[in-house]
């Protein structure tokens, strides 16, 4: 496959969309910036959109984004990447300049599908293309400690921390903040990785001796009594239209999301105060695409937010038919321009991700008429399993494969079928 410019870019064009699901106190009026430095432009369908990463997540963007009309080209040193298999791809190491700039020569605008971009690259980039997410917010999301100060400024409460320089700052800081506490690198981590939990004070300079070594800057956090952990998928396009998504509740098993839930079995109050305080972050971001806002509900009945990733997350997936619009879509509409799509949540539904030790019996699951899921019954309703997998090369313990959504009519039949499995053992 090939992706070529098209063109079609229309520069500092404005639209407006009455959608009254949306809402629009973020749009910016004619001639103006979205965010400083930044044209707002409108992406018309028939362009090619560029992807720095080749992983699932931009190969499940392409997938969304071609029946819009647009074309894909995907950057990653993998070959044969999973968005690769489904777009064009450059493939090439994240850090060459050379190839950055074949993908800005071919394509009319950039988005990226994972944080840890290099920053001459993410530079080079924005001198010579359209990249409507920028740097700055890549900036501060890279980082803990920057991104814990720009959530406190957008009026988000989050979990006492404590930056940390030395065995004698850490020692100190867990006095203060008590055990259990969470001592974590400020930059790279996702999955868990990156992470120390000190449950006494004899941990200090185990801790400290491990994740030192690494060379990143430290951060020490309270650990925050919650009740459950959820999150919020908010969209902001390069025109200032704001939509969030329903929240979803997850469930975590070592470090990895393993479900996601929605509704999320949290009262009704606190979910539209979640969405509130996702679409307010994103605001104060200046964020263009998705941002994923996560958040505990403590058992003070606070939401505290643990951090945000500026693209489309795994929480989210569960959007792709559960939906009326999914997040990958949705990216797509906010980094062209477009009107964003309804957010309506059609019907309960349960993600549950399949990582490569499940790898084998999905696909044995997959081939047998379980596949189809489970027919209404007098005291259950049905249950649809839509299969999504990610084409990598290699099935590892703990890398994600692929997920299944579960579409149903109560969400708590669809963890009884995922428990009726046995792909899924509770530790």
């Amino acid at each position: 496959m090939t992706g070529d410019k098209s063109g079609m870019a229309a520069e500092e064009t404005m639209r407006t969309n009455g959608n009254a699901e949306h809402s629009k106190a973020g749009d910016i009026p004619a001639g103006q910036t979205v965010n400083a430095g930044r044209k707002a432009r409108i992406i018309a369908p028939g362009a090619s959109i560029g992807v720095l990463g080749g992983g699932q997540l931009g190969r499940m963007m392409a997938l969304a984004g071609a029946p819009l009309g647009y074309r894909f080209v995907a950057l990653d040193p993998a070959p044969e990447a999973p968005c690769g298999q489904v777009a064009a791809q450059i493939v090439a190491a994240y850090s060459d300049k050379d190839a950055a700039a074949e993908l800005a020569e071919r394509t009319d605008v950039i988005t990226y599908e994972f944080e840890n971009v290099d920053a001459e690259v993410a530079a080079l980039l924005e001198e010579r293309s359209y990249v409507p997410q920028g740097s700055r917010l890549l900036y501060t999301t890279q980082h803990r400690l920057r991104e814990k100060a720009a959530l406190e400024a957008a009026g988000a409460t989050v979990a006492p921390y404590a930056a940390i320089g030395s065995e004698a700052e850490l020692d100190e800081a867990v006095k203060r903040l008590g055990t259990p506490c969470v001592l974590k690198t400020a930059t790279g981590g996702y999955d868990g990785k990156g992470q120390f939990v000190i449950r006494n004070g004899s941990e200090v300079a185990l801790a400290y001796a491990e994740l030192s070594v690494t060379g990143a800057e430290l951060v020490l956090e309270q650990f925050i009594s919650f009740r459950c952990e959820i999150s919020v998928i908010a969209a902001r396009s390069s025109m200032g239209e704001t939509s969030t998504f329903p929240p979803a509740e997850n469930i975590h098993r070592g470090g990895i999301l393993h479900a996601s839930i929605v509704p999320a079995r949290v009262p009704a109050d606190v979910l539209a105060e979640a969405e509130r305080l996702a679409a307010r972050i994103a605001e104060s971001f200046g964020a263009v695409g998705l941002l994923a806002v996560e958040m505990f509900y403590g058992e003070d009945g606070r939401l505290y937010v643990n951090e945000v990733a500026p693209r489309p997350h795994n929480s989210g997936h569960y959007t792709m038919e559960a939906c009326a619009t999914s997040q990958f879509e949705q990216h797509v509409r906010a980094i062209c321009g477009l009107p964003l799509g309804s957010p309506e949540l059609r019907t309960p539904v349960v993600m549950v991700n399949v990582l490569g030790e499940h790898l084998d019996g999905v696909t044995k699951l997959m081939l047998s008429p379980d596949s189809v899921g489970v027919e209404p019954t007098e005291t259950a309703a049905a249950i649809r399993p839509k299969f999504h997998l990610y084409g990598k090369d290699e099935a590892k313990t703990g890398r994600k494969m692929g997920h299944i959504n579960l579409l149903c009519g109560d969400t708590a039949d669809a963890l009884a079928w995922i428990d009726r499995t046995g792909l899924w053992p509770v530790e």
